[in-house]
């Protein structure tokens, strides 16, 4: 879900694809046998915390929370939320690695 293959890269931003296919692939569009296991690091958390403003994180939990199951486990909607926050930042998960 990287892109679209329809040649415009201005179509592929993080938002456009958040847009284009939610939270996370479906199982009917999943390329593998399975869903890859999902971590959320401290420092991650830390992250969120403290580099996303509220008004992101209220918006990308109550996003996460509309399109992930309800059962999805709080390390998933955590990450979910991390990718609304930061998903346009090439380096967020450099930047959390730092903050240890």
């Amino acid at each position: 879900s990287c892109g679209n293959f329809n040649g415009d890269p201005a179509d592929d931003t993080t938002q456009a694809i958040f847009e284009r296919i939610g939270a996370r692939v479906t199982q009917e569009d999943l390329l593998f046998n399975h869903f890859a296991q999902i971590s959320f690091t401290r420092e991650e958390q830390d992250m969120l915390r403290n580099r996303c403003s509220a008004e992101k994180l209220v918006e990308g939990e109550l996003k996460c929370r509309q399109e992930l199951m309800t059962s999805a486990p709080i390390a998933e909607v955590n990450a979910c939320v991390f990718d609304r926050c930061f998903g346009m930042d090439e380096h967020a998960l450099q930047t959390a690695k730092s903050l240890t």
